[in-house]
């Protein structure tokens, strides 16, 4: 008996690099996909989101600084706000390292992961970028540490040229940005699943469980996952095998 495979059901993910609760949502959401009978038939799609596109790609404050002057906070409560954040990080197994984070434009990254998803290579980007960015104090913006990050994953040098000088690939980040806006989306990190429900922020591991068996339940009874039985006869194969 032969089978054929499936479509699969799309959970799409809006988030960036600089986000903390991305990168926190991303780990609670794993936790739950782990744990799920038919993960194999989920399809992750990242989708880019800026929180701040008027950031340059060169560093003028540290992350401190940024945060004091972007929300109006003296400093001290930034610090403690941080020390928050990254307590439920490490409650998610993630090391944050604020004190090194260099507070940069996350356009480029985004345009390399954007290259990246046409290899199937989305998910490792991500979880590359998001581990140099906020445990590692990596520069986001400089298009030698993206090459390096993106080599590590299995891209090329050229790859992250063609990423970082095609159009077609900026183009795909702004397409992200305005698809967001066109569907409500105000922060990040949001999950959507099926195009019919949605998870927005770093939410517990039961509350994407809870949407994921939902979701899923409705997909697969308009798609039914189950293979086609076939009978077989007799037949030829593309390498030249007939029986």
């Amino acid at each position: 008996m032969n089978t054929i495979q499936t479509s699969k059901m799309q959970v799409e993910i809006w988030s960036d690099i600089m986000c903390p609760f991305c990168y926190i949502g991303k780990r609670n959401f794993e936790g739950a996909l782990s744990k799920f009978a038919n993960s194999e038939n989920i399809e992750i799609i990242w989708k880019s989101f800026q929180l701040d596109p008027t950031l340059p790609e060169k560093e003028e404050f540290d992350h401190i600084q940024y945060l004091v002057q972007r929300k109006g906070m003296p400093a001290n409560q930034v610090h403690a706000m941080l020390d928050q954040v990254t307590q439920t990080a490490k409650n998610a197994g993630l090391d944050y390292d604020f004190d090194h984070v260099v507070t940069v434009n996350s356009f480029n990254a985004h345009r390399v992961i954007q290259f990246a998803k046409t290899k199937g290579l989305g998910d490792e980007i991500e979880e590359r970028f998001f581990k140099a960015y906020f445990t590692e104090g990596k520069d986001i913006a400089d298009r030698k540490v993206l090459s390096a990050l993106g080599q590590e994953i299995g891209l090329t040098e050229d790859d992250i040229e063609q990423a970082l000088s095609n159009d077609e690939y900026a183009y795909r980040v702004t397409q992200d940005i305005q698809e967001a806006q066109s569907i409500g989306v105000r922060g990040v990190p949001f999950f959507v699943f099926d195009r019919k429900y949605a998870v927005s922020g770093a939410q517990p591991t039961q509350a994407f469980a809870d949407t994921l068996n939902k979701s899923f339940a409705e997909w697969a009874a308009k798609n039914p996952i189950s293979p086609f039985i076939v009978s077989d006869g007799p037949s030829c194969s593309p390498d030249g095998h007939c029986e």
